[in-house]
């Protein structure tokens, strides 16, 4: 496992994802992914949000508003931009002698109207663009110092141009740059004027070929830089109405027809009978319908057959009689279409679309060796004062439960000592009878991070396993010990196999034998954590157990093929899925050295407080020890 890099930098996984929500939120689609890159720009085609790294090594509060007008201005703004007027301007630059001068002006006219539009729109963004507008002046005023020095004076006209155009007063003119640029200084300052008049991307298209055909006449070369950043895609092929294509939205007819207004009369009819059941059919038919419409035209018939309630539409009433199998055939447990449509990807409740290419390979332990034996049984009698001491303490709980008062309750049956009626202000009169004995009713799933990067870890991580194993099958807990990597070499853009090893299954967990089996996990490759606990929340799931656990041992973030950036969003939303099905899910984070706070940060972004953390994996078992005690003990009922 390794640390998310931004520039070599560590990223507050928690920021990017709120600012993955923020993009989702506002462009009201679930598909908008959000990257870290090194210009700001959007990609209709992969439908991702690219953030800019110019607001990296800044103070928290500015770096986090430079991310958030980024996220506006490519979420919110991009809907203010015509796809069509950008494949105008792409193809006005292939003319140009200029092309990054022409792009990146572009782009910076286009991004201030659209930021004046989102301000309109939405009041609450002002502070953000205020906060951008105040850095990017600071950075362009020292870069135009810096270009001139240096004699780079493409540059500095394009900083220059900035700077006058985000000045707050009309006094600020544009500096001396050069002998030959200088006479047009008018001619930009007016073409300024017109930027904050547009109205659509076809003004700024506008503005930009004025601009340049001043420009291709005194400019010698194109700028060294680049600032802002204006993608070469394939505009003309991007609809002006799918820039953020919702995951909900209805499918289209597989053909695109339309009816006639009003029928003519001659129309041929055809009647057909479609049979269905109920009780009181003699012969059922042998039919059974379920279809969705894919195949029809679209028509200006609305079903506009409104009426007012009646009394009569809801009734309350009480039947009394008795129930039996049905002889009949049970479609109870048929899928519809449209639940299959929802869970595109298998693997799991829901695959979540970072592991849209990942398919799960199971694999069962092979028979143990004697070395597998020998080395278990060392292992078990370590942990053999813990093992004695949580069946003690599960027992005596148990017994205490058996020999609670059943009497002198609020509720139950009454009992026959009344007078504490009147002689008490809350009399306790009733009683309950004996109930048969408690016990736990409670499953666990261990879910063992077999990462390369475990290597150092896995010996001890093991003994905890077996402190787990041996005190659940002394208490007659089922669990599962599976082991969790991705394969790296086999991986691929459109094929990724996880392995999950099943040292010890549900079935076999209170069996002796089982144990030496957990010997065979060992360090493998790679780790796609979100995916693998969706997995095993799919099982979990199927338990009939009052009481679902799921404990991640890892010993830092996934990485996995395309997953590093995105795998702590992924993974924390696989935790909430699960944690929404009543599996309480706990993450135990393992290390041989002190744990920096950065990473107590990232794994709580995933976990929340649901995290334990074993700065020293020698002390594995003393830590899980009261861990497991006080999960046994929330489970006996």
């Amino acid at each position: 496992m390794k640390f998310i890099k931004f520039n070599d930098s560590k990223i507050d996984s928690l920021l990017f994802m709120e600012l993955t929500d923020l993009a989702k939120t506002l462009a009201k689609s679930d598909q908008v992914e959000v990257e870290y890159g090194v210009q700001s720009y959007y990609n209709p085609f992969e439908k991702k949000v690219y953030m800019s790294h110019f607001w990296k090594d800044r103070a928290y509060r500015d770096m986090v508003a430079g991310l958030k007008s980024d996220v506006y201005l490519r979420s919110i703004g991009t809907r203010y931009s015509s796809m069509n007027e950008c494949a105008i301007m792409l193809d006005a630059v292939r003319h140009f002698q200029f092309k990054s001068l022409a792009k990146q002006l572009f782009m910076l006219f286009e991004d201030i109207r659209i930021e004046e539009s989102i301000k309109k729109e939405r009041p609450g963004t002002k502070a953000v663009f205020s906060s951008r507008r105040s850095m990017y002046r600071k950075h362009f005023k020292t870069q135009l110092t810096l270009n001139l020095e240096r004699s780079i004076f493409t540059d500095a006209l394009f900083c220059a141009i900035y700077v006058k155009l985000t000045a707050e007063s009309p006094l600020e003119d544009i500096p001396v740059i050069h002998e030959s640029i200088d006479p047009l200084k008018g001619f930009i300052e007016a073409q300024l004027n017109r930027v904050y008049e547009a109205h659509s991307t076809g003004d700024v298209v506008s503005i930009v070929k004025h601009l340049m055909e001043g420009f291709e006449e005194v400019l010698q070369k194109d700028m060294l830089n680049t600032y802002f950043f204006f993608p070469e895609l394939d505009y003309e092929h991007v609809g002006e109405e799918s820039l953020f294509d919702d995951l909900k939205a209805k499918p289209k007819l597989s053909e695109d027809l339309t009816l006639e207004e009003k029928s003519s009369g001659d129309e041929e009819v055809h009647e057909e009978e479609m049979p269905t059941w109920h009780r009181e059919t003699e012969a059922p038919a042998k039919s059974f319908l379920q279809f969705d419409l894919e195949h029809g035209a679209k028509t200006d018939i609305t079903g506009g057959a409104l009426r007012e309630g009646e009394d009569g539409d809801q009734a309350l009433g009480t039947v009394q009689g008795t129930a039996k199998q049905t002889k009949r055939k049970d479609y109870s447990k048929l899928e519809s279409l449209e639940s299959v449509q929802d869970e595109p990807n298998t693997g799991g409740t829901n695959g979540g679309k970072e592991n849209r290419y990942a398919f799960s390979i199971f694999k069962t332990p092979d028979q143990p060796s004697n070395e597998d034996v020998l080395e278990y049984q060392s292992q078990a009698k370590t942990i053999e004062a813990y093992q004695k001491r949580l069946k003690q303490m599960i027992h005596k709980t148990l017994e205490h439960k058996k020999t609670l008062p059943r009497t002198d309750l609020h509720a139950g049956r009454l009992n026959n000592k009344l007078l504490r009626y009147f002689t008490e202000r809350n009399p306790r009169l009733f009683y309950k009878k004996q109930e048969p004995s408690t016990e736990i009713d409670a499953v666990f799933t261990l879910l063992v991070d077999c990462s390369a990067s475990m290597h150092d870890k896995m010996a001890e991580t093991k003994r905890g396993i077996v402190l787990f194993h041996e005190a659940l099958k002394s208490v007659s807990v089922p669990h599962q010990i599976v082991g969790f990597w991705e394969d790296t070499n086999d991986a691929t853009e459109t094929s990724q196999p996880n392995y999950f090893h099943t040292a010890v299954s549900f079935s076999d967990s209170l069996k002796e034998g089982a144990g030496p089996h957990i010997m065979q996990l060992e360090p493998e490759e790679d780790n796609r954590d979100g995916y693998a606990i969706r997995q095993m929340t799919k099982m979990l799931v199927q338990r009939s157990e009052a009481q679902k656990f799921l404990i991640v041992f890892s010993d830092g973030e996934p990485a996995a093929f395309n997953y590093e950036q995105n795998g702590i969003v992924d993974t924390h939303e696989a935790v909430m899925e699960a944690r929404k099905r009543n599996i309480e899910v706990i993450n135990v984070f393992l290390s041989n050295s002190e744990i920096e706070e950065s990473q107590i940060k990232t794994i709580q972004d995933m976990y929340g407080k649901y995290s334990l953390f074993v700065p020293d994996v020698d002390q594995l078992p003393d830590v899980l020890y009261p861990l497991l005690k006080k999960l046994l003990n929330k489970s006996i009922r």
